[in-house]
């Protein structure tokens, strides 16, 4: 009986401890946004700053390969520009080069044409002085063949006389010699020389009446005038 008397009661004491014991404070705990770790808040700002990274990489990203586009463009621009600029001043050089030539060339032939002008008056010249020193040779044999009488122009004498005027005239017309027509034409100042003047009814006014020296033309220029007299 006493043993179970002492056990109740023992019982009884752990009851009252038990029930006299306060509660020990629990920590609180934090609400369910403080109550997250480092860690987690690290996670979540990690996503934002990589976030922003990204951006910020994806904005540097274009601009650097925009600057990368417009240098290549740039060098692209100067390499054409550089080449457009060799072939201008090659064009503008070729240019230049064919007018100089065609100025040349211009040049020579007209020098050409001059220097053929030149020798063709020369040789001119040349022969016009060489045949006025022939025609008093060509007067005198006219003159001599005029004073033999019709009787005596079958001698040998007159014959050959007549013969070498003959081959003389011939002689000067192939080298371009010819008369000048007088008697019964217009008195022309360019192929007349007047030295007489007559009255004459029978003939026009200005019209040669009689010519006292043959005048010869060598090609188109005047070697000797005709010298005449001109009826008024």
């Amino acid at each position: 009986m006493d043993e179970k008397k002492e056990m109740e009661q023992e019982q009884e004491t752990s009851e009252e401890e038990i029930l006299t014991e306060e509660p020990e404070p629990s920590e609180e705990k934090p609400p369910a946004e403080e109550a997250r770790t480092d860690k987690e808040i690290a996670d979540e700002d990690a996503p934002a700053e990589k976030t922003a990274e990204d951006g910020a990489a994806a904005e540097e990203t274009p601009a650097e390969e925009s600057t990368d586009a417009g240098e290549e463009t740039s060098e692209k621009k100067s390499f054409f520009g550089r080449k457009k600029e060799k072939k201008d001043k090659r064009d503008e050089q070729i240019a230049d080069l064919t007018d100089k030539l065609k100025r040349q060339l211009a040049e020579f032939e007209n020098f050409r044409n001059r220097t053929e002008k030149e020798k063709s008056q020369m040789y001119s010249i040349g022969a016009s002085s060489v045949l006025e020193k022939i025609l008093p040779v060509l007067d005198s044999f006219e003159r001599g063949l005029k004073t033999i009488p019709e009787e005596q122009k079958e001698d040998p004498l007159a014959s050959g006389m007549e013969m070498i005027y003959k081959q003389l005239v011939t002689a000067l017309t192939d080298l371009g010699v010819t008369p000048i027509e007088a008697v019964g034409q217009e008195f022309d100042p360019n192929l007349h020389n007047a030295v007489m003047h007559v009255d004459d009814e029978e003939l026009g006014e200005n019209v040669v009446a009689e010519e006292f020296q043959k005048g010869y033309k060598y090609r188109d220029a005047v070697l000797r005038h005709s010298m005449v007299k001109v009826a008024n």
